[in-house]
């Protein structure tokens, strides 16, 4: 199974170190796009499915710390 396959609109997207990134909007290409009503900045951001470490019942779990995620997401 594709790691996308299980990640859906409203999942928790969760960094390696426990820190809530935020939510899932929707998937975009090989990217999940987040909700921007959890952005500090009120724009959405993306993450790279290279850095879902697992997908878990209604979690995203990122191989990557909170700080690496934000980096990633442009955040």
């Amino acid at each position: 199974m594709h790691v996308s396959n299980g990640i859906h609109e409203h999942m928790k997207v969760i960094a390696n170190d426990g820190t809530l990134i935020g939510k899932v909007d929707h998937m975009d290409g090989d990217q999940i796009k987040l909700a921007r009503s959890d952005s500090i900045d009120g724009q959405h951001h993306y993450l790279p499915l290279s850095c879902v470490a697992s997908v878990e019942s209604e979690r995203v779990v990122l191989g990557v710390s909170a700080a690496e995620a934000g980096r990633l997401s442009g955040g």
